[in-house]
């Protein structure tokens, strides 16, 4: 009876959304950690991203039919009927955003209304079915978590912030071309306009290859720059090195759908083991004002 209703969340995009959170959220405490604090944003930031993901599902039921790995969704079988999704949606996002209003900080709520607002209304909505840069936008709302740990723990939009916005950003980009490539067959069919459709898998191996460049950039800047230890730069230089060598490889690759399926795993596993280091391998920034600290 209850698997439906969790089903319909997508609880593996959850629960890579905590493991950001969590990782952005210790990053800012600097070994200082309030757990009732962090407990409260874990939950109301989970919250949200269920109730934007019960929203997706809604708003795609039509060409989640068309898809062979999204036939069997909740509501493409009509397990919830349409009107039970929309209510059910908007009590998870309420009290997603009660909880962060009451117990972090606006900054925090503000990047997860901004989140929300980009995944549900611009990317779901619009963009994912009209535009190939549909992706490129969405990237933005899977960046919202780390940033929104991070600022419930700061209360301040600085360079250790914009490098997390950042990181996750251009993370996005790689790991969802590699999703469209081996899930090829499925975007064609329901005409989703994603990159590999629109314009072919040798230029999207480009863009992949200049992503994970540009994120290896800013995955060691956050070392760089003071906020992360030596033994994050070390494991970030050899996560995104890896993952660089893995995109190269697709130039040759004989079939692009196990290439494209490596690489995305390994996307999964570089973000999870950056989150866990920027975790436990913090140091002090040497300055606490940025230039780039806006307290909003």
């Amino acid at each position: 009876m209850m698997k439906k209703y969790l089903l319909v969340t997508k609880p593996g995009i959850i629960f890579g959304n905590m493991v950001s959170v969590i990782g952005g959220f210790l990053l800012a405490s600097q070994g200082r950690v309030d757990f009732s604090l962090l407990f409260a944003t874990i939950i109301g930031v989970s919250l949200v991203v269920a109730s934007g993901c019960v929203f997706n599902n809604y708003i795609d039921r039509d060409i989640d039919r068309l898809m062979e790995r999204t036939k069997n969704r909740v509501l493409v079988k009509g397990l919830i009927s349409p009107l039970v999704t929309l209510v059910y949606a908007s009590v998870l996002g309420i009290v997603g955003f009660v909880l962060l209003y009451l117990f972090t900080n606006l900054l925090a709520v503000e990047f997860a209304l901004l989140g929300f607002v980009v995944y549900v209304g611009l990317y779901s909505l619009y963009l994912k079915r009209k535009s190939v840069y549909g992706t490129l936008v969405g990237s933005l709302s899977g960046a919202a978590p780390p940033v929104i740990g991070y600022c419930a723990v700061s209360n301040q939009f600085d360079t250790g912030a914009l490098l997390l916005l950042v990181i996750f950003s251009l993370w996005q980009m790689p790991h969802s071309y590699a999703i469209a490539i081996f899930r090829y067959k499925d975007y064609l069919a329901a005409s989703i306009p994603v990159l590999p459709v629109k314009r072919g898998i040798s230029v999207t191996k480009n863009h992949i290859t200049l992503y994970i460049i540009g994120f290896i950039i800013a995955a060691l800047m956050l070392g760089i720059s003071g906020y992360a230890g030596y033994s994050y730069l070390f494991v970030a230089a050899i996560v995104g090195i890896g993952w660089l060598i893995m995109a190269l490889m697709g130039y040759t690759a004989a079939d692009n759908r196990i290439w494209a399926r490596k690489l995305f795993i390994f996307s999964i596993v570089a973000i999870t083991t950056l989150s866990i280091m920027m975790s436990v391998d913090y140091s002090q920034a040497t300055s606490t004002e940025s230039l780039l600290t806006f307290v909003w």
